[in-house]
């Protein structure tokens, strides 16, 4: 193929043309061509790279469920930014109330939602809770940052420009100032949509819920179904007809039944409970719980304190009725390392629970003491450290072990 310059250059030896009249005029129509070129792509719903002021944007929610508000926020950040880093938080934990979807279904749910132009320039990744540890927390979402800002910045002679996304909804969104070396963009909450609402309302089909002015109460399930994106609405009646749906929904009937026992007090009650973590040759003491909340999920000994007793006394006392440990009281309490409160609001499903750990260190032994289950626990076992699965861990056991123990 003859190139452009030797066009020019034979045109130019039969003096036929002016070569600077030419080259003016060749770069006055290449330039609009470039210009025709990004408004038509952009159009078309290609993104444009060079207009991005961000070239990551992180959005950090549960998304249980992904809805419209956090929709907006998405497409916001793909705007603003050459990419998204949507985090997905409480991944790795067992179905609840509170978290009925498991990471996997919220990522195909957030991807779902979203352009196929998009896609490459979406990442969603599953962030994992980390409970009275703030600063663990903060490093996981930088390292997990980090990662995609490595694998994907191709401009090694230029720092990225990365911001934290989302909209300051209540005090569930403390994080987004945790991160003072990212800007922060903040979006207007799209409806004033509460997920929790409409969590509710797919458990209950009744809510009692008032936020940012909107009264999701007088919403009902179809009504709720239209603030969800159409893929989720798909995804949420799939996940109506499953028997994980029906597990959630006993227990959120069974916390509901709860609640109402004391709503006639005259303020909201805080209970008072103690938790055993009994350690031994590299082995913690768990029990599997045999009635809701909870049903079937790994726990720590323990429970509620009796009026007449104190902290220790009620945590030696539900150790022994859950696990038959047949060590003497004295040794026991003679084994107490360390204790602490563990106090997160949003620990307990059952209401505001305020939990004293006792840790509890056995002598070494290449036997483990026998164990068995009683009073509300189905089995009692000795699980290894190493082996503990925090989506099959009750509340926020897993965490209490992990802050107790140091792992």
């Amino acid at each position: 193929m003859i190139g452009m310059s030797a066009v020019i250059g034979y045109f130019e030896m039969l003096h036929l043309i002016d070569v600077s009249r030419f080259n003016l005029i060749y770069t006055i129509w290449i330039d609009r061509v470039i210009c025709c070129f990004k408004r038509s792509i952009t159009s078309k719903g290609f993104a444009v790279m060079s207009d991005k002021v961000f070239d990551f944007l992180v959005f950090i929610g549960r998304f249980q469920p992904f809805h419209l508000g956090h929709l907006s926020v998405v497409r916001a950040g793909l705007h603003q930014a050459k990419h998204l880093i949507v985090l997905c938080g409480s991944a790795h934990q067992p179905r609840t109330t509170r978290n009925p979807w498991t990471f996997q279904e919220r990522e195909s749910m957030i991807r779902g939602s979203t352009r196929d132009v998009d896609q490459d320039r979406l990442h969603v990744l599953p962030l994992m809770d980390i409970m009275y540890n703030d600063e663990s927390w903060v490093r996981n979402v930088q390292s997990t940052v980090n990662g995609i800002v490595t694998s994907r910045h191709g401009v090694p002679h230029r720092s990225p420009k990365i911001g934290l996304i989302g909209h300051s909804k209540d005090e569930s969104s403390f994080y987004l100032n945790l991160f003072p070396q990212w800007d922060s963009v903040n979006v207007e909450n799209c409806q004033g949509i509460s997920a929790t609402a409409v969590r509710e309302k797919i458990l209950n089909g009744e809510v009692n819920n008032q936020r940012n002015g909107v009264d999701n109460s007088t919403l009902n399930q179809s009504e709720v179904l239209t603030l969800l994106p159409a893929a989720v609405q798909e995804a949420v009646e799939i996940f109506s007809a499953s028997e994980s749906f029906c597990d959630v929904k006993q227990e959120y009937e069974f916390i509901a039944k709860y609640k109402k026992s004391w709503s006639v007090a005259p303020y909201t009650p805080t209970f008072v409970t103690v938790d055993a973590i009994v350690v031994q040759s590299g082995h913690v003491l768990m029990v599997e719980r045999k009635a809701r909340p909870g049903k079937g999920l790994l726990a720590l000994p323990g429970g509620f304190v009796d009026g007449q007793e104190t902290l220790m006394n009620a945590c030696i006392r539900e150790l022994r009725e859950e696990t038959r440990l047949k060590i003497p009281v004295p040794v026991l309490k003679g084994s107490v390392k360390s204790q602490h409160v563990f106090d997160d609001p949003y620990r307990s499903s059952r209401g505001r629970t305020i939990t004293h750990a006792f840790y509890i260190e056995l002598e070494p032994s290449k036997e483990l003491p026998r164990v068995k289950g009683g009073d509300d626990a189905k089995y009692a076992m000795w699980v290894p450290l190493a082996d503990l699965d925090p989506a099959r861990i009750y509340e926020d056991h897993y965490f209490i072990i992990q802050y107790m123990t140091g792992l």
